[in-house]
C-alpha cells in the first residue's frame, strides 16, 4: 500500500481554528502581554500593586501610631561612701535647690509625705522630727524634705505640702519630686527615709530615723540612728552605723 505524506500546512488547515497545541508542543512565549492578554490583565496587575502598596502604608501608619515604650525608671545610684547623686528640685515657692551648690555643708535629705501616719507622728507634737531640723539648721546643717509622690497620690501637691508645713511648724524647705526621678536614684523607699551627705558631697548615711516606728522601740533601747550619723559627720567622723533599715509609708511613686 502506498503511503501519502500530507504537508504540514495542509494539516493545520484541517485542524481548524479551534485546535489546541499538543502537550509535545513547546511552551508559548508572549512577547507583548498588553497586546496578547488585553487590558483586563494590565488593570488587574495595577490593582494588585495598589493593594500591596496600600497594605504596606497601612502597616507603616499603624506602627507609627503605637505609643513608644515608657522609659525605664532610673536605677539606684546612691551608695554610702560615694558621691551623692546630683539633683535640682524646686521648693514650694518655686525656688530651685541644687545639691552641688551646697558643697561644703552637711546636708540631710528626709523623704516626706505630710499625710503618711508615720510622718504625722514624727512631725507631730512631741515627735522626733518636730524640732530636729530647726535644731540642726542652727548648726549650719541644710535640711531638705523631699516629696516624691506622683500626681493623684497621697500627700501630693503644693497645697497639701504647704498645709503640712504649717501644721508641723516646719522651718526647712520641702522640695517636690513629682516624677520620682530623684527618689528612685537615691533608692528612697519610705517616708521618712533619711540620707546624710557630708561636706565632701559623699553619702555618709542612709536609713531609718531611729529604731522606733511611731514611738514603738524595737529592741532594748531607743537608738537615734539619724542623729548619731549627723553628729558624727559634723565632728568629721564616720557614723557608728552608715546604713539601717528604713520604716514608714512607701514612697508614692508614679506607676
Amino acid at each position: 500500500m502506498r503511503q501519502f505524506l500530507i504537508p504540514a500546512a495542509l494539516l493545520l488547515t484541517f485542524a481548524g481554528p479551534g485546535c489546541r497545541p499538543t502537550v509535545d508542543d513547546p511552551p508559548t512565549q508572549i512577547e507583548d502581554p498588553d497586546a496578547e492578554l488585553g487590558a483586563a490583565k494590565k488593570k488587574a496587575d495595577q490593582n494588585k500593586k495598589k493593594d500591596k502598596n496600600k497594605s504596606a502604608k497601612d502597616g507603616k501608619d499603624a506602627r507609627a501610631k503605637v505609643d513608644p515604650a515608657p522609659a525605664a525608671p532610673p536605677s539606684v545610684e546612691a551608695k554610702v561612701g560615694e558621691k551623692a547623686p546630683s539633683f535640682e528640685l524646686k521648693d514650694l515657692e518655686g525656688r530651685a535647690v541644687r545639691l552641688e551648690a551646697l558643697a561644703g555643708k552637711t546636708v540631710v535629705l528626709e523623704w516626706f509625705n505630710p499625710e503618711c501616719p508615720f510622718v504625722k507622728y514624727a512631725h507631730g507634737e512631741g515627735g522626733p522630727l518636730r524640732t530636729l531640723a530647726a535644731e540642726y539648721m542652727d548648726k549650719d546643717v541644710v535640711w531638705l524634705s523631699i516629696n516624691s509622690g506622683a500626681p493623684g497620690k497621697q500627700g501630693h501637691g503644693a497645697d497639701t505640702n504647704q498645709k503640712g508645713v504649717a501644721d508641723y511648724a516646719m522651718k526647712n524647705p520641702v522640695l517636690l519630686d513629682e516624677s520620682g526621678e530623684v527618689g528612685r536614684r537615691y533608692g528612697a523607699k519610705t517616708t521618712p527615709h533619711i540620707f546624710v551627705i557630708g561636706p565632701d558631697q559623699k553619702l555618709a548615711y542612709a536609713g531609718g530615723l531611729d529604731n522606733a516606728p511611731r514611738g514603738d522601740v524595737q529592741g532594748d533601747a531607743l537608738i537615734p540612728y539619724a542623729v548619731q550619723a549627723i553628729d558624727a559627720v559634723l565632728a568629721g567622723e564616720a557614723p557608728p552605723r552608715n546604713e539601717t533599715q528604713p520604716y514608714g509609708c512607701s514612697v508614692k511613686y508614679a506607676g
